[in-house]
């Protein structure tokens, strides 16, 4: 496939390049240049005419929970589900993704490597997952949905009938993090604050104390598996900083000492913004969930801004699940609100987010040899990056090589290219 005319935009931060080509060959990309030192092509070899469009790479959403419709996660609907309709559930959310542009995810609760596999050997379409499989947390904390009568909410979220593993003490700390390891897990989630929507801890509860979190860290580490801290309050940013965790999840209060130990650790914050600015709908939200969310969002802009300002490292993740599936890139336009700029939010969803999630040898940027993760839009994002959130403007998605959405076509998506 010959994608050609196009302007490039390619992940690593560079100024956008006119008029350039770019081949496919497998899954991979073979060759990235100016129009006029493109290479001679089979005849046979499709051709994309891309004159006045944009090609960026295919973009990655570093925090979602894909066994979770949107507004499912609170109310009584969710009683009712059986374990393992999520797996189901999650078939139309994988599309979206896709068609929003999203060529990889990092599920942070909920999806397993039955999913995985599945997408895969081609059963059915998707981005690539690196998966958590379950969160640790501890009893009575943030990812224990248990009702004070037992009954076990979390049974609901995740196809295998749980959202996360209760943790208590250094030595369940160690064989969870192990098993979630034996399950495939490529990524462990810790807890280190309470959160919204859990009904007996609040944000500014501490989840897992530095120990825990600690041990985690360094039986992971040993088998070269990062940590994301769930954290929203202040101290349970700089807990899981201490502890050595490789990035924060939301980090909505996020303080001066805080931004300090990010920046000599080197770490990611993933704000998430596109579920920290929602307001919430007493409709559809519990009473104490409404409380918590109103109050996390009195610090919510000042805090993360002011961590953008200092040159934080951020990637891109939108927590989708909690906000809806489909519209991911719009977090793009929230973290250029909050004031980076348009080219800085690319980044933050293509090399950077590939960076966090230690895939950045394979996506996250146009680069020779690189999968061919790839979007083609009629939207300038220098201009317009808010309107990339409305998947109906992302023309073509590449994932892998095979295109897997085209809006020109009357052939249906998943067609080989």
């Amino acid at each position: 496939m010959v994608i050609e005319h196009v302007t490039l935009i390619d992940g690593t931060g560079a100024a956008p390049a006119q008029m350039h080509t770019v081949i496919l060959r497998g899954r991979k990309i073979q060759w990235v240049g100016p129009d006029a030192e493109a290479p001679l092509t089979d005849t046979e070899a499709g051709r994309i005419d891309g004159r006045g469009q944009f090609l960026l790479p295919g973009f990655i959403d570093s925090h979602v929970h894909l066994a979770m419709p949107a507004g499912q996660l609170s109310g009584t609907a969710m009683l009712h589900l059986p374990p393992r309709y999520g797996y189901y559930a999650a078939i139309p959310l994988l599309r979206a993704t896709l068609d929003a542009g999203v060529t990889t995810v990092r599920d942070l609760g909920g999806i397993d490597m039955a999913t995985e596999v599945a997408i895969e050997r081609g059963l059915i379409e998707g981005p690539e997952i690196i998966f958590a499989y379950r969160a640790l947390g501890p009893t009575g904390g943030h990812g224990d949905f248990r009702t004070c009568c037992g009954f076990n909410q979390g049974e609901a979220i995740s196809p295998n009938g749980d959202i996360g593993f209760l943790t208590d003490g250094v030595d369940e700390a160690l064989r969870n993090t192990r098993e979630v390891m034996r399950l495939g897990g490529k990524v462990i989630k810790v807890m280190a604050s309470g959160g919204v929507w859990s009904p007996r801890d609040t944000p500014w509860h501490d989840g897992l104390n530095i120990a825990e979190m600690r041990a985690i860290v360094e039986e992971a580490g040993s088998h070269g598996v990062p940590v994301a801290a769930h954290a929203q309050s202040a101290r349970s940013i700089s807990n899981a900083l201490v502890a050595g965790v490789r990035s924060i999840e939301h980090g909505y209060e996020i303080d001066d000492q805080a931004i300090e130990l990010m920046l000599a650790k080197d770490s990611f914050l993933v704000p998430t913004l596109s579920t920290g600015t929602i307001p919430p709908d007493p409709a559809r939200a519990a009473s104490y969930a409404v409380e918590k969310k109103l109050r996390l969002q009195e610090k919510l802009h000042g805090c993360v801004s002011k961590a953008i300002s200092a040159g934080v490292k951020v990637a891109l993740g939108t927590d989708a699940g909690v906000c809806e599936h489909g519209t991911n890139l719009a977090e793009l336009g929230h973290l250029v609100d909050f004031g980076m700029s348009p080219m800085d939010a690319l980044v933050a969803g293509t090399l950077n987010a590939a960076k966090l999630l230690q895939l950045e040898d394979r996506v996250g940027s146009i680069e020779l040899g690189k999968d061919a993760d790839l979007v083609l839009t009629n939207v300038d994002p220098l201009n317009s990056i808010h309107a990339l959130a409305d998947p109906k403007n992302i023309d073509i998605v590449f994932a892998k090589g095979r295109m897997v959405k085209d809006i020109r076509a009357s052939v249906p998506a998943g067609v080989g290219a």
